[in-house]
Formats: structure tokens, sequence, C-alpha cells
């Protein structure tokens, strides 16, 4: 089954889908299997493409008129068409650069690769600069993480407060700055240190 996404930049209605969509029509997609979106490329929230890639099943194929209507950019293009090759979802281009791409055929299958080649080689890229820079943070005397809430001298004073059996817990949080949840985080009720998680 073919299905459709057609996409304009503009959604004041000075541009119009019928370009598009006669396009994916005359392709042979029915006009109820067609989604579309009246937003920027480089806008994360498409709720027409989110229902498209929800309603593609393997088997099917994406049909698209250009390669620029379906990714924000490259990245997210080559991520698109790879988690579409790992469903078993085909993917056609119709006009412009990209209209080599389809999977129906010998050339479409091997430009299916390469984006899947490529999509694996963002993510290695990516895993390798975080480990790159979280070993050269380390090596300066950096931990990774979350800051914590408290200094060595607050939790002294936690636990002071704590130890007494008439405390509130609400109010030794207040006048530490924290809140509640926090303070039982590095304190026991009764102002003994919790052990590490």
């Amino acid at each position: 089954m073919l299905i459709g996404y057609a996409r304009v930049s503009k959604a004041d209605g000075s541009q119009l889908l019928d370009l598009q969509m006669d396009a994916l029509v005359e392709a042979g997609v029915a006009e109820n299997r067609i989604y579309s979106d009246r937003v920027s490329g480089k806008t994360a929230q498409r709720p027409g493409l989110d229902a498209c890639l929800k309603a593609l099943q393997p088997g099917n194929t994406l049909v698209v008129w250009k390669l620029d209507r379906l990714g924000r950019d490259l990245k997210h293009l080559v991520c698109t068409v790879d988690e579409l090759r790992q469903r078993n979802v085909g993917f056609k281009v119709l006009a412009g650069a990209g209209a080599e791409i389809d999977t129906t055929t010998a050339n479409g299958r091997l430009f299916f690769a390469v984006f899947a080649a490529l999509a694996e080689y963002e993510r290695e890229l990516i895993s390798e600069r975080t480990r790159a820079g979280l070993s050269a943070a380390r090596a300066r005397g950096r931990l990774g993480g979350r800051p914590r809430k408290m200094d060595t001298t607050a939790l002294h004073m936690a636990m002071t407060a704590m130890s007494d059996p008439k405390a509130c817990a609400q109010e030794v949080a207040q006048k530490l700055g924290v809140t509640t949840a926090t303070l039982y985080t590095y304190v026991n009720g009764d102002g003994s240190v919790k052990e590490a998680q």
C-alpha cells in the first residue's frame, strides 16, 4: 500500500499543497492515504508526519514529492529513512534530488542501504564524541551528572537537625533551601546519612 506525505512551510495560505497532492495521486497514492503538514521543515512538531509514520505498516511504501518535504535536516532525514528500513517500510521520492530513491528497484535499495550506513555512522560518531568528552572531563577532575543539592556543610546541618526527635522534616528542608524529598535523599529520619544509591 502506498502512503503519501506532503508539506508546505507556511500555514498562512500563501503556499498550497496542490502540486504535491496531484503528484502523489498520479503516483498511485489514494487521497485518503495522504498526510500533510503546513509547518516549517525546521519544526520538530509535525502532527501530519507523526500520524503518517504511525500509519505505516511493514510492506507499505511512504511516498513524498521531494526529499526535503520529509526531513528537518540531513540527520533527521537519515534517521527517519533508517527507521523506515528497520520497519520494513519502503520509501519513494517522486521528483528533484533524491528521485532515484525507490526501494522497489535495485538502485533504490542501494540508496536505502547508503542511508542506513549514514545513520549508523552518525550514531557511532555521537557515541564516540560523548565518550571522548566524558573522558576529557574526568581527566580534569570533573564528574558527570547533576550537581549535588546539598554540600557537606548543609549535610551536617541536616544530620544535626534531623537527629532531634522533635524535628519537622519540612521545616528543616525549608531552612536548608531544599525540598523535603531532597532532604530525605541525603538523610534518614533519625539524622543518619543515607547510603548512596
